[in-house]
């Protein structure tokens, strides 16, 4: 098995960027929010800060409430950070290196909520009227982002591929 490749050091670097800026936001963003009465900090009149303590995964999904559950949710994260550290390694381009290292960071960043805090925290909210959209953070952002990205690039190869069949 291997676990250092080509792109190997972009995508640590991205993972790197990605989960130092999701903790620093956080360290601030907890400190905010536990030093003020205040529950939520509208930003704009569709977008608000507020703190939410997430025991599960994305959209609050596999809830856990035991120190067992949280051990759990750490462990298939860091898990799957090592999968994803190994086909890191096999890449022979950028675009998915870059995917995989912010799927990475965002996956360390909740996973080290999890064993700080025993869930994750959470900030960010849309919302139009009253339809209001899952509050989320910037781990979740680089996952997202990163997901985006290795489709964008899977998408963008079959497209190639498939001109060249024609």
């Amino acid at each position: 098995m291997k676990f250092w490749g080509r792109y190997s050091a972009l995508g640590a670097s991205v993972a790197l960027a990605a989960g130092g800026a999701d903790q620093l936001f956080k360290a601030w963003a907890v400190g905010v929010f536990q030093a003020s009465p205040v529950q939520k900090i509208v930003l704009a009149p569709f977008f608000d800060m507020v703190m939410a303590w997430n025991r599960g995964i994305s959209y609050g999904l596999l809830k856990q409430d035991s120190d067992t559950g949280r051990w759990i949710l750490v462990a298939v994260s860091l898990g799957a950070v090592v999968a994803l550290t190994v086909w890191l390694a096999q890449l022979t381009s950028r675009l998915p290196a870059l995917s995989l290292g912010l799927v990475i960071g965002g996956a360390v960043g909740n996973a080290i909520d999890r064993i700080r805090f025993g869930a994750v925290a959470d900030f960010f909210s849309f919302h139009i009227g009253s339809f209001h959209w899952y509050i989320f953070n910037l781990a979740d952002v680089a996952i997202v982002a990163g997901v985006a990205g290795l489709l964008f690039d899977q998408l963008a190869a079959s497209h190639k591929s498939a001109g060249k069949q024609a």
